[in-house]
């Protein structure tokens, strides 16, 4: 047996190319596939078969990628409402290569029609599965999100089905069967995911929080209580999982165009997007740009924070890293990218036209300016949980991707500083402020982070405390 996991941290995702023989399948593709083609080729193996393990809503899947490049099946649970052709399986299926055999579990509970995937090595056994690939069932150190179906199936109920089918289906397996989630630390279609990316039945049984032993109404209970809201795109990347996407390698090339012309294009509705660290988009910016980093979770924020019918024009330091960009907003449905500034930022300079700054300061300067009354709004735009474990006392909390329409009521004149957990999100706030018109805007550089490394004081939910 031929196993790897692939994992793409932009969007903490794992996806897996199992082969035997000549013949593999992949499981949970990410949707630029050469990477499967590649390993596939380097092994001797032809890809037949592609398994979603559900309706992915985080990311554009490869399914329809991989099944135009190799002519290979794409199954899916019996239950999935998609619109091409796939072959549905139900309990007890399997595909049969070499000395592999795939067998399918329906396990339904994050969304209708999930099902993991059991996978026995029979030249090591033939009763003992290897492993289990539990998709959003069960991940490392946490379980699937029953809420993400909004109103076509009730949360509550879906939450039930995924109780019973941990404790009837998952948790029978041997203690040695490894486990291996379609998702790791960050990823939204959990709240407490582990950063590891495998783990074993047995020490899931020890140590899942989701997992213990408790009545179904309890789990019910814990798995649709304070759970972080969706991201905004979630709806419309499952639509498009079910509608079958187009082929990323259809989509045209991104042209690189002068200065000028990219001035000319953002006045007439063209979002401009910096994908330069924060650092480098503060030193100087094409003035109403949006920052949104190359380094961090650039694909699921980019979805969360741009239309994907509103065309993009790229910044980037190289012309590669604005494919790059490009790639990666496609694996989330924005696909209008019509171009990047030729010459990066130093093209817009040498043309003479107008650059913006954004200041960047420590949190012993956002401590002074504090104390000092040197500074009117404070605003943290970390998630609900993240302030509750901690926050600065002059504060106000507006989470990110809630900004445009909270800062509103805000003073654009007033000398205000964002943070985050570690500089990212906050670097993408400035350039929202920005775009809505603040004139006085600073980063705080390492966030929440460096504030407690510097144990400044903080305030928590359960009181004040340092």
């Amino acid at each position: 047996m031929y196993f790897r996991q692939f994992y793409l941290g932009c969007l903490a995702h794992a996806s897996y190319l199992i082969g035997s023989g000549t013949e593999a399948a992949v499981v949970d593709p990410q949707r630029d596939v050469d990477i499967y083609l590649e390993d596939a080729i380097a092994h001797g193996l032809a890809i037949k078969h592609v398994i979603e393990t559900h309706c992915h809503a985080d990311f554009i899947s490869g399914h329809q990628e991989l099944a135009a490049r190799t002519g290979a099946k794409v199954y899916f649970g019996a239950g999935a409402a998609a619109k091409f052709e796939f072959v549905p399986v139900h309990e007890g299926d399997e595909i049969v290569m070499p000395d592999v055999t795939l067998q399918f579990l329906e396990t339904p509970g994050h969304t209708p029609e999930s099902i993991s995937v059991l996978v026995f090595d029979r030249g090591k056994s033939i009763t003992a599965p290897h492993a289990v690939l539990t998709g959003d069932a069960m991940f490392i150190g946490d379980v699937g999100r029953p809420d993400l179906l909004g109103s076509r199936m009730p949360a509550v109920e879906l939450a039930g089905l995924l109780y019973d089918s941990l404790h009837q289906k998952l948790l029978t397996l041997p203690d040695e069967t490894k486990v291996f989630p379609a998702h790791g630390a960050g990823s939204m279609c959990g709240r407490n995911i582990s950063s590891e990316t495998s783990s074993t039945i047995g020490e899931q049984r020890r140590f899942n929080y989701a997992l213990q032993p408790m009545p179904r109404e309890s789990f019910i209970t814990m798995m649709t209580t304070d759970l972080p809201e969706a991201p905004s795109y979630f709806s419309r990347d499952a639509q498009l999982n079910l509608e079958g996407p187009g082929l990323i390698d259809e989509l045209p090339e991104p042209l690189a165009f002068p200065a000028e012309a990219v001035q000319k294009m953002q006045r007439g509705g063209h979002i401009v997007l910096d994908t330069r660290p924060s650092s480098q988009y503060g030193t100087g910016h094409i003035p109403g740009s949006l920052q949104v980093g190359l380094s961090g979770q650039f694909a699921s924020w980019a979805g969360s924070l741009v239309k994907p019918e509103v065309p993009l024009l790229i910044v980037a330091e190289e012309p590669a890293g604005a494919r790059e960009a490009r790639t990666r907003l496609a694996r989330v449905g924005i696909e209008k990218v019509s171009g990047y500034l030729q010459g990066g930022v130093l093209s817009w300079h040498q043309a003479g036209l107008p650059l913006a700054s954004m200041e960047q300061i420590s949190v012993q300067e956002l401590w002074r300016r504090i104390e000092e009354k040197a500074i009117a709004t404070i605003i943290d735009v970390r998630r609900l949980a993240e302030w509750n474990g901690g926050y600065i006392e002059a504060a106000t909390h507006m989470p990110l991707n809630h900004l445009a329409e909270s800062a509103l009521s805000l003073n654009r004149d007033a000398k205000v500083a964002a943070i985050c957990a570690g500089g990212y999100r906050s670097s993408i706030a400035t350039s929202m402020l920005e775009q809505l018109g603040f004139r006085n805007v600073s980063n705080v550089v390492g966030g929440m982070a460096a504030w407690n490394n510097a144990n400044l004081a903080v305030v928590t939910t359960r009181g004040r405390g340092e």
